[in-house]
């Protein structure tokens, strides 16, 4: 198939697809008369570049998962590791998001009247505490290797 119909039906632009070519992405395809035409192994590796794009891993870590795949090969321990590192990488990131919507919830029952009435009130909670003190640390750090 031909890079417009392959674009088509991977919902991708067709400077996607080159661009994957260029970053290896995905295999350069065979060339008739100078235009790209593509087996149907090309859409399914572009549908999962696009999968693992969308669930949030970078074209390094899927140019990782793809190097050496071949159809039907099975999942080596190379992608168990790669899949464990993300795991791991979403649950801290779902902590995070966990406190910052309990830090704002926190907020949104004081009805701030100003700036520094917020900034006081954010003094009290936890978070901010262990953010104040590791900024105090750092600050003492800095000025003791100055002298």
């Amino acid at each position: 198939m031909k890079i417009g119909e392959l674009a088509s039906r991977a919902s991708l632009n067709s400077s996607a697809i080159r661009y994957y070519e260029k970053s290896g992405l995905l295999t350069a395809p065979y060339r008739i008369g100078g235009q790209r035409v593509y087996s149907n192994d090309a859409l399914h590796r572009l549908l999962l570049i696009r999968f693992a794009s969308e669930m949030g891993f970078s074209l390094t870590e899927i140019k990782l998962f793809l190097s050496g795949l071949q159809d039907r090969a099975p999942v080596g321990q190379r992608w168990k590791k790669l899949a464990c590192e993300k795991i791991k990488e979403v649950d801290e990131t779902i902590q995070r998001s966990r406190r910052l919507k309990s830090l704002l919830q926190h907020l949104l029952q004081y009805h701030c009247a100003s700036l520094q009435v917020c900034v006081e009130r954010l003094s009290l909670s936890r978070n901010m505490r262990g953010i104040r003190h590791r900024a105090a640390e750092l600050a003492r750090i800095g000025n003791l290797q100055r002298h």
